[in-house]
């Protein structure tokens, strides 16, 4: 079989917290009119399976790959029942809802699904007095938690950092959060759409019932991790010739970097894994041994894991986010142990054990 870079359709949601920054910044066609506060990137999602648009697998969905190419579309060795990362936009023109995504071990335990929803914010835009909201102070009692969130009193027991573009910030399952506004991210996470609120509205600014607000507060104590504290990080740079690569986060289910071409790049073959790519800059061709396909501005696509190698060209400056499911030593804490970075500077960027 021969493989290609795959392109798919995306999938937008419009609720309440959007508005049109991913048309109007990032430059993204297509869209439809009114909010568009989400763009699912690449997505196999039950709901939301992207559909293939290029190629000979045009016309099938994300899943029928999965399903039929595990190892030659994931990686070596790998089995599932649907592609590991999913890759957004989201536009928090408004503050998002203040919520919290189940852990593996709770979407197994409560809901019967197969993996929970670690995810990361990697900050493309935001205008002076944007924060995130993430985590518990430590030491707060359980009680006090669950009243500030009937309160609406968030900052009584969430810490709030400041944020800027070009900040990454992991958030594991379970951990409760918010971010926003006039704030415009590249989100990457473990496939998955579990969420609880503790807000008393919905996504779309419905009111809810005071027993269903209730609930819903109850559930999110009930999955709730209090031991772990995002904070907006810069990453860690490496640098080869004039092109800038920068690993902006890490942990066991997917790994997040920028790199800032100006000269042609050139990606060695990866079978144990595949990788998602997602161009914010100028137009960049994508060559391999069998042909050159273009990834324009606010696009996306899956470099199988056995495609083999291929080489980056941009066409004036390429700004590509590029997502896969590390091997935390091989592919994080060897190669930036050897570019000098300490233990400490490596573990800030997410869950990585050094």
């Amino acid at each position: 079989m021969r493989w290609h870079p795959i392109t798919m359709t995306y999938h937008v949601r419009s609720y309440r917290f959007g508005e049109r920054l991913i048309p109007d910044l990032l430059g993204k066609r297509g869209v439809p009119d009114g909010i568009v506060a989400e763009s699912w990137e690449i997505s196999d999602h039950a709901e939301t399976t992207a559909t293939i648009t290029n190629g000979p697998f045009a016309g099938k969905t994300l899943r029928d790959l999965v399903t039929a190419h595990p190892e030659g579309l994931v990686g070596k060795g790998w089995s599932g029942d649907r592609f590991p990362i999913l890759d957004k936009f989201l536009d928090a023109s408004h503050m998002l809802p203040v919520h919290l995504h189940a852990d593996d071990a709770t979407a197994r335990r409560k809901y019967g699904e197969p993996n929970g929803k670690d995810e990361a914010w990697h900050i493309l835009h935001c205008e002076p007095g944007a924060t995130i909201l993430a985590g518990i102070i430590p030491g707060t009692p359980a009680e006090a938690i669950a009243d500030a969130f009937r309160r609406e009193d968030y900052d009584a027991v969430m810490p709030r950092y400041a944020i800027e573009a070009g900040d990454t910030v992991y958030v594991p399952g379970g951990v409760i959060h918010s971010f926003g506004p006039d704030t415009l991210i590249f989100e990457v996470q473990q496939t998955s759409d579990l969420a609880v609120s503790v807000m008393p509205v919905d996504l779309y600014g419905n009111r809810l019932d005071e027993a269903t607000w209730a609930a819903n507060i109850a559930a999110a104590m009930d999955e709730l991790r209090t031991g772990f504290l995002p904070r907006p990080h810069h990453g860690l740079t490496r640098w080869t010739g004039t092109n800038r690569y920068v690993v902006c986060c890490a942990g066991p289910h997917f790994a997040l970097e920028r790199w800032n071409l100006v000269q042609p790049h050139r990606e060695p073959a990866h079978p144990e894994r595949c990788l998602t790519l997602t161009n914010l800059g100028d137009p960049v061709g994508i060559a391999w041994d069998g042909g050159v396909e273009t990834l324009d501005r606010a696009t996306s696509c899956v470099i199988p894991a056995a495609m083999g190698a291929f080489s980056l060209v941009p066409d004036g400056r390429a700004v590509l986010l590029a997502c896969y499911v590390p091997d935390l030593e091989r592919d994080i804490v060897a190669p930036l142990r050897a570019a000098g970075y300490s233990r400490d500077q490596i573990a800030g960027l997410g869950e990585v054990a050094v």
